[in-house]
């Protein structure tokens, strides 16, 4: 079975320079069934919150991962290069696993009420389509906000409706 996130995500780190405050985590609706995740602190400027949904059998289908960073006051954010950057390390990681990957260009969405970027890699192996994940990217004033999900192609499509609605629960 393919692990989802094979490695974790880059953070904002790649582009963002954090500031030293501690701030309100986002609200966000996980969709009934799905497992809640918890997370270690990565660092107080850095909220994490995952849930997956497993099948019958108790694998892990799909994941759903809202980050939030604190951006230091006056830092202006490279929304586009930061989804790029993250984007490049998922196709690399998954190409080391044997893996190809297609990604979408990167193009304008929404996360909650935020203006965003959002990129969708198509994963295969010898051809099938196996995964796909997408990467959502959003900044507002001090805060900056990834939301990834990432599933088993099947599941991924099924499971259309549920992630709508996660993206429109959120409270950023």
């Amino acid at each position: 079975m393919i692990r989802l996130f094979k490695s974790p995500f880059v953070f904002f780190a790649l582009s963002l320079i954090v500031a030293p405050v501690v701030a309100d985590e986002p609200s966000i609706t996980w969709p009934a069934g799905w497992e809640v995740e918890a997370l270690p602190d990565v660092s107080p400027q850095v909220s994490r919150q995952r849930a997956v949904k497993n099948d019958a059998d108790g694998n892990q289908v799909m994941v759903m991962e809202l980050t939030m960073t604190q951006v230091e006051a006056g830092h202006q954010v490279n929304l586009q290069g930061v989804l790029l950057e993250m984007r490049k390390s998922i196709q690399k990681d998954f190409f080391q696993g044997g893996y190809q990957s297609v990604c979408n260009k990167v193009h304008s969405a929404t996360l909650g009420s935020l203006p965003a970027l959002e990129s969708t890699c198509t994963i295969t192996e010898n051809g099938r389509h196996v995964l796909s994940q997408t990467l959502v990217a959003a900044v507002e004033a001090d805060k900056a906000y990834v939301l990834s999900y990432a599933g088993q192609a099947e599941v991924y499509k099924a499971s259309a409706d549920e992630i709508v609605a996660v993206r429109n629960s959120l409270k950023l």
